[in-house]
């Protein structure tokens, strides 16, 4: 919603200004299709060269998370710790051959059914099943740390990935400046290929022209990099809830009580989305009984 907001206060501010000012929006307005043709049709270009097919896809994900905003809200973190606290419980009291059949299959574990939401991220599922598989698998003899040295890999490594579009924006905004100069010059050209005509003939064009450089600058720190921005802060939102994981199995493997265990999954969680003690305290007796 706000990005929509910005938007629009962003385009009337600015081309009102204009003509409140006693500017002309007639020469702007129909220099804009044909500057915007190359400034648009230069940054398609470069973003085909400098990407695969796959960042290509992931860009225009990365786009709709700008409008979408944060996927993951308070009850999405509680379900997590939740989930967690139940396999790790299911660990301590039954053994690894009671968790080994959720973790084996997820889609098919009775703990995992009850959170949906959850169960759709793919990589949220992986770091809890892959890192309980290793617990498992070593029968409990794997040191905290190493365990912990896995997941902070296996966070960054989803995280380098999560930001690829960003870095695509930005990268977009960082050539926009330079693309609306391209197209200027290209005005420019054309200018003085119409040398003898008449000085407001001239004075037209040039201001076409120069509407090019316009529109670059605009696009860039007024649209591309702002989306960058805001689609950075909502990847990296997003991203807390595989730290709150992390901490979640390190805490309950390094055999801290309970209260500790909670608390060390709630500090990694922004205040707007961190839910209560008691509420996360109250959840667990009822999730894990």
């Amino acid at each position: 919603m706000f990005p929509i907001v910005g938007l629009v206060v962003l385009i009337v501010l600015v081309f009102g200004g204009f003509a409140f000012t006693g500017g002309n929006l007639g020469p702007v307005l129909e220099a804009m299709p044909h500057e915007m043709l190359i400034i648009g049709g230069a940054a398609v270009g470069s973003l085909i060269i400098g990407n695969s097919a796959k960042d290509l896809k992931a860009l225009g994900g990365g786009l709709m998370k700008v409008f979408k905003g944060p996927k993951y809200k308070k009850q999405d973190y509680l379900d997590a710790i939740f989930l967690v606290s139940r396999l790790m419980k299911l660990l301590r009291t039954d053994g690894p051959v009671a968790v080994e059949p959720h973790i084996e299959d997820p889609k098919a574990s009775s703990i995992f059914a009850d959170y949906p939401r959850l169960l759709s991220d793919s990589t949220l599922i992986h770091l809890i099943c892959d890192t309980l598989r290793l617990v498992v698998v070593s029968s409990g003899t794997l040191e905290p740390y190493a365990v912990e040295e896995v997941m902070d890999n296996a966070v960054k490594a989803h995280n380098h990935h999560a930001l690829r579009p960003v870095e695509s924006l930005q990268g977009l905004s960082d050539a926009l400046p330079a693309l609306g100069i391209v197209a200027a010059v290209l005005g420019v050209v054309k200018t003085m290929g119409s040398i003898d005509k008449p000085p407001a003939i001239l004075g037209a064009m040039i201001g076409s022209a120069l509407v090019g450089t316009f529109l670059g600058v605009l696009l860039a720190y007024g649209m591309v990099g702002p989306f960058a921005n805001k689609a950075k802060s909502v990847v990296e939102e997003d991203n807390a809830i595989y730290h709150v994981i992390k901490q979640l199995i390190i805490a309950s493997l390094h055999g801290h009580p309970q209260p500790l265990v909670i608390e060390a999954a709630r500090s990694g969680i922004a205040h707007h989305n961190q839910p209560s003690f008691s509420d996360v305290f109250e959840g667990l007796r009822v999730a894990t009984k």
